[in-house]
């Protein structure tokens, strides 16, 4: 591949050969690969995940519910590797047909319910159990409001400028200007809308909150895409604020773990089943223990 000027033929055909991190699992069909069952636990509700942004969203929601008393919360978490092709079983295709993570199967209903796209996994668990998504026409459309900006908003972050800054093959100017320019707008809407309110949506912790963190957050205090210095992260003040509050949250935290199989061990937490789990299961449990 090169910088020089490209003319798109009449028709695309895939190539199979082109380059980037993700390029052994990108194609231009549906479908299932092979036939793989998706495990299922003792608890109703079924997530099958990884612990990338959109993971985390519902990991944490599941977290917080449970830390507010919502026994029914409970569930099994099983870990998708995406690298190696784990969404393209025909279990997974079966629960969601984007083969994307994270999809989550709630048996508590006969026939049970698959929920795929992680804003409508927090939106599903939020009215399931009335809770982070305000009552009021004002404030829960609000918070939804901020919901779908996120869902708008950050493909143009992962798929747009962490692809062309931190994945693509090579680098190319125009696309990692135009992305870099998208993202830093992205950040000061939510960098206006925080100087005027405590959290996203107003005065209230939502599923709002639980949406955005996991991308707007890692960007500014985690360094995502090794790129704070590269975005200025650091002038946006209000955003900082709330990631902080946010990452201190305890369920924030364990939230964080699940399905999680990079990093420190200590912080991995591949599969939960338990609560108990984050003392006892996390990978330096486990390698210590010789599993």
């Amino acid at each position: 591949m090169s910088n020089d000027t490209y003319t798109p033929p009449k028709v695309w055909k895939w190539d199979q050969s082109s380059g980037g991190k993700f390029a052994h699992i990108n194609r231009p069909i549906a479908g299932a690969t092979h036939e793989k069952d998706l495990p299922v636990g003792k608890h109703p509700l079924q997530l099958y995940s990884l612990a990338s942004p959109n993971g985390v969203k519902v990991t944490i929601m599941l977290e917080e519910l449970l830390a507010l008393g919502q026994e029914g919360a409970e569930y099994d978490a099983y870990l998708i590797d995406i690298l190696e092709g784990d969404q393209f079983g025909s279990g997974f295709v079966a629960a969601n047909p984007n083969s994307k993570i994270p999809v989550m199967v709630d048996h508590s209903t006969h026939p049970p319910i698959r929920v795929f796209e992680s804003g409508s996994i927090l939106l599903y668990l939020a009215e399931k159990f009335s809770d982070f998504l305000p009552h009021t026409p004002q404030q829960r459309t609000e918070t939804l409001n901020w919901l779908f900006w996120q869902m708008g908003s950050a493909p143009l972050l992962g798929g747009g400028f962490g692809h062309f800054y931190a994945y693509a093959p090579e680098k190319y100017e125009y696309p990692i200007n135009r992305y870099t320019m998208e993202v830093k707008r992205q950040l000061d809407v939510l960098d206006r809308q925080l100087a005027q309110h405590r959290y996203v949506a107003g005065s209230e912790y939502t599923i709002a909150d639980m949406a955005i963190w996991p991308w707007y957050g890692a960007l500014v205090i985690d360094n995502a895409y090794e790129a704070a210095e590269f975005l200025e992260a650091h002038t946006y003040k209000n955003v900082i604020r709330w990631a902080e509050e946010i990452g201190e949250r305890p369920a924030v935290q364990r939230g964080r773990m699940v399905n999680r199989a990079w990093g420190e061990l200590s912080s991995q937490l591949r599969e939960r089943h338990d609560a108990s789990d984050f003392e006892t299961r996390t990978q330096d449990k486990l390698a210590g223990a010789g599993e």
